[in-house]
């Protein structure tokens, strides 16, 4: 713990640009040695660097990239030490409000202190159980529009075929987003989903010059090109679909009215246009596209696990009985496709690393943490951490949150599908509601098997999805 005090300081006070490659001389081979050799799970292909750095030094390092130094942190009493932090310690790294303007605006993501509070004040009531309530039945007909195209597929292929089913699911959440927050279909917003998606894609190639966004970003690529017109696209598509909404009230579109109407008096225009584009950017993104990366890794796990898949789906038939739509007492008796979900994002949480900024000195455990540091927690090690999950961390076992994840895990903290503390996802209501829908209906309909062309290459796209897609063999149940 002293010698990262020690680094910190030195960081802080040098910057040095050339702290991995005298630390590390070897670095080139023994990422090698890791991909060849690597683990049951995807740290070793997609993070191998901090995979060979937590074995070699520990659950608490600090490494420096460009001008940045981040201090990665897994250690389970650090971890809780986060959670704790006031929003006023601890906030967005500044360098992601630069790097993802394009995808979040000034939004609620990446909002730090008292615009933050008062962003989450006017957002977060909009997702509160009760107002999840009435968005059930419009989560129920975007399902419907996936269960009806599958089945005219598969009824035309003699009751079995292939199906990529990662668009369907795209389509699907992001048409709940639409229709429960904007009062609009995803025919209306597709535009703004797939411009956004063409951004994500542009974005995440940037990931590696994170230590350079600052002036990365200024410099005339084809990428940063691409990435500002898609921004300037986006934004105009966004302005349209709020002065739609200030000259036709929908009363679907709560989530609108709280945005548009939250724009604080004294703010110009610009400044007015930029709030109501950053936190529909924020929603579009945030709202629909962790919840389709879970629900494709649902499906591939449940493919992979057919006992499994038969225990969730006879559960699924007996609760969806007669039960149209599904109310908020039926998602409460899915208590297996509950735990599927639940393990599923443990295995595959859509955001890998929780990025924290020290707004203060803050003190994490025994170290003290300078102002300005970047504080990163691997979301996927504190997941698959044996200490707390046990010998079987890395096994696809629903069963372990069986009463709760309190019981699943040694220390409940190590477990942050959400994000963890005040900054937690308010989303997070609406996306277990839709994962339960949208499963539970799935598997009344379909059984699901690995197909021969699925190539298991999870790819970092600021989410972890499926790098070649998911394409299952779907058979309709008579």
């Amino acid at each position: 713990m002293k010698r990262i005090q020690q680094e910190l300081k030195f960081l802080q006070k040098h910057g040095t640009n050339n702290y991995i490659s005298t630390l590390f001389p070897h670095f080139l081979q023994e990422l090698k040695f890791l991909q060849k050799h690597g683990t049951n799970n995807y740290i070793s292909t997609l993070f191998p660097h901090f995979l060979l750095w937590r074995e070699t030094y520990g659950p608490v390092f600090l490494y420096s990239t460009g001008a940045k130094e981040m201090l990665q942190v897994s250690h389970p009493d650090m971890v809780k030490d986060i959670g704790h932090c006031t929003p006023s310690e601890l906030g967005k790294p500044n360098y992601l409000r630069k790097s993802r303007k394009a995808l979040f605006g000034g939004g609620l993501f990446t909002a730090n202190g008292n615009e933050w509070a008062y962003q989450r004040k006017i957002i977060a009531p909009e997702f509160f159980t009760d107002k999840i309530k009435g968005m059930l039945q419009l989560i129920e007909d975007a399902t419907v529009l996936v269960l009806e195209a599958w089945e005219g597929m598969i009824d035309s292929a003699g009751g079995c075929r292939e199906i990529v089913v990662d668009d369907y699911l795209r389509n699907l959440s992001a048409d709940v987003i639409a229709r429960a927050c904007f009062g609009s279909s995803f025919a209306r917003g597709e535009e703004i989903f797939c411009k956004l998606r063409q951004l994500q894609t542009a974005i995440s190639q940037q990931d590696a010059f994170v230590g350079l966004s600052a002036l990365w970003k200024y410099l005339p690529t084809k990428s940063n090109q691409e990435i500002r017109t898609l921004d300037e696209q986006v934004r105009l598509l966004i302005l349209e679909v709020a002065e739609e909404h200030l000259h036709h009230q929908d009363s679907h579109s709560s989530l609108l009215n709280a945005i548009v109407n939250g724009v604080r008096d004294g703010r110009n225009a610009v400044e007015a246009e930029d709030f109501i584009v950053g936190n529909c950017k924020t929603i579009y993104f945030g709202g629909h596209e962790s919840t389709a990366v879970t629900a494709i890794w649902c499906l591939m796990l449940l493919a992979t696990h057919p006992a499994w898949q038969e225990r969730a789906r006879a559960e699924a038939l007996q609760v969806c009985l007669e039960r149209t739509p599904l109310d908020v007492d039926a998602l409460r008796r899915l208590k297996i496709v509950t735990m599927v979900i639940q393990e599923t994002l443990r295995l595959y949480p859509p955001a890998s690393l929780m990025m924290r900024e020290a707004l203060t000195d803050v003190k994490l455990g025994n170290v003290d943490v300078p102002r300005g540091t970047i504080v990163q927690v691997p979301r996927l090690m504190l997941h698959l951490d044996k200490d707390a999950w046990g010998p079987d961390a890395d096994e696809f076992r629903p069963d372990r949150f069986a009463n709760g994840v309190a019981a699943a895990c040694k220390a409940a903290h190590m477990y942050v599908p959400f994000g963890h503390g005040p900054r937690i996802c308010i989303g997070q209501n609406l996306a277990m509601a839709e994962l339960k829908v949208v499963l539970a209906r799935l598997l009344s309909k379909f059984a699901f098997s690995p197909s021969p062309s699925y190539r298991h290459a999870p790819a970092f796209r600021l989410t972890i999805e499926p790098g070649f897609g998911l394409p299952l063999m779907v058979t309709r149940l008579p």
